[in-house]
């Protein structure tokens, strides 16, 4: 009886070892893609690169590029907005000149360091906006760090797990502060002096230290700002140019909060055992909105099942709708086959013109998809998660919803009703990792066992 426990318990440990070792592989090599995507390839001449018009008779707004990795909607839903008012003068700025990837693999051209825009200005930014930005290490964090709190009188606004970075300065001790759901399990232990609060969307400090939830509550947590720099009427009017169905959040941010369920095994599983990913490439042109350019990385390559890859037609860097330098990894010319072709932008089928005409010409096969230009009276992130939903499957969609801690119901999701691929990876991983057990045991364990018996 003690040899059969024996073998049982060989058999569990084996599988599971083999299991966790295939799990781990195929998880952090997705991790890696999204939170670990800094640019390889040669950054082209940036002589030419422009800077949007510094007016002084604005308040200026300076959003923050880490020195590893900076939420890409995390960074580009304030950068977007507040310069949609066109009250600001909104920056780029990171601790040096040095181009900086946000997550998913897109690269931005910053306007300032953080050292130019204080020459610049000879006074602290108006504005201050933290993303979440990665801090593998912290030496690389240092210098941002510094600044804040050199700069802690001004205005203050994270987004997302910018609370995070935020809570690092020392500055959100004794105050209130909201962050991303999934960060909630970790943060009031790291930060125990901090005030967190899961049932808002965004929370501030008598207006001068703002942080908002999960992604989409930073839109939420930005028009807050605006309404109280430049009346509600501003807020109002970005909210209905970008269409956004949830501004009532504006005045109440109060909700539900949101938990780890079955949808995150989901997302981990993905991760885990989605090997066969989709390639979708996202074509970058001038006149691009960040927003919707940012959020094709975000809604479909955080998910685990999708590599997202950046093309334009040339290295040269594209210039966005608001002035903000991004570079490509790829050009048309030299891009690796796709599964997908996706055209970001509200104004996509004109403002890509030439670059259209160039993927038409190369006889491709793959037929373009305008996400945003064959839908424009919706918001941004609806028409790409419905299309998520058809590429994968349900739970995959469900989750990448709640992760952008999206609210709205106008959102119709059609798919299969989880990831068969995934699930069926597990099953084929399970089934190999218990037949080499198997295998193990009748060369070794069983053979000692026969051997023994023999000997008595």
């Amino acid at each position: 009886m003690k040899r059969i426990l024996s073998r049982i318990v060989v058999y569990i440990t084996v599988t599971a070892l083999i299991v966790a070792g295939v799990a781990a592989f195929g998880y952090f090599g997705s991790q890696k893609a999204f939170w670990l995507a800094l640019r390889e390839e040669p950054v082209p001449s940036l002589q030419n690169v422009q800077k949007p018009k510094y007016d002084p008779a604005k308040p200026t707004v300076a959003v923050l590029l880490g020195n590893e990795i900076t939420e890409g909607l995390d960074f580009t839903i304030p950068y977007q907005l507040f310069s949609m008012t066109g009250a600001y003068n909104v920056y780029a700025v990171a601790a040096d000149n040095r181009v900086k990837s946000l997550s998913g693999g897109l690269d931005v051209v910053p306007h300032y360091s953080v050292q130019e825009l204080d020459d610049l200005l000879g006074k602290s930014a108006d504005i201050i906006v933290i993303p979440f930005m990665t801090v593998n290490d912290p030496k690389k964090y240092e210098p941002l760090r510094e600044w804040i709190i050199t700069h802690k009188e001004t205005t203050l606004l994270s987004i997302c797990s910018g609370a995070d970075n935020l809570a690092a300065t020392g500055l959100l001790n004794g105050k209130l502060a909201a962050s991303h759901w999934q960060t909630m399990w970790i943060l009031p232990k790291k930060y125990p002096e901090v005030n967190w609060q899961r049932d808002k969307r965004y929370v501030t400090n008598a207006d001068k230290i703002i942080t908002s939830a999960g992604i989409s509550s930073g839109i939420d947590a930005v028009l807050y700002v605006i309404s109280q720099k430049l009346g509600e009427p501003a807020a109002a009017k970005v909210a209905q140019e970008m269409n956004y169905p949830s501004y009532h959040f504006l005045k109440n941010p109060t909700v539900e909060p949101f938990y780890m369920d079955y949808r995150f095994a989901t997302y981990v599983l993905n991760n885990a055992f989605q090997w066969n990913k989709t390639k979708a490439g996202v074509l970058l042109y001038n006149g691009l909105e960040e927003m919707a350019l940012a959020s094709v990385f975000d809604i479909y390559s955080d998910t685990g099942t999708t590599r997202v890859l950046s093309v334009a037609g040339s290295d040269q860097p594209v210039v966005t709708r608001h002035g903000l330098n991004v570079l490509s990894r790829y050009t048309l010319a030299e891009m690796p086959a796709v599964d997908k072709m996706i055209v970001p932008g509200i104004k996509a089928k004109t403002l890509a013109a030439e670059e259209i005409a160039s993927w038409n010409e190369k006889a491709n096969r793959i037929a373009l998809q305008f996400v945003h230009a064959d839908s424009p009276n919706r918001f941004l992130f609806e028409v790409q998660l419905e299309d998520l939903a058809k590429q994968e499957d349900l739970l995959t969609a469900k989750h990448a919803v709640k992760r952008l801690e999206y609210r709205a119901d106008d959102i119709y999701l059609e798919g299969k009703p989880f990831p068969y691929e995934t699930y069926g990876t597990l099953l084929l991983t399970l089934v190999g990792a218990g037949l080499i057990a198997f295998l193990a045991d009748r060369r070794f364990i069983a053979k000692r066992a026969l051997r023994a018996a023999a000997g008595r």
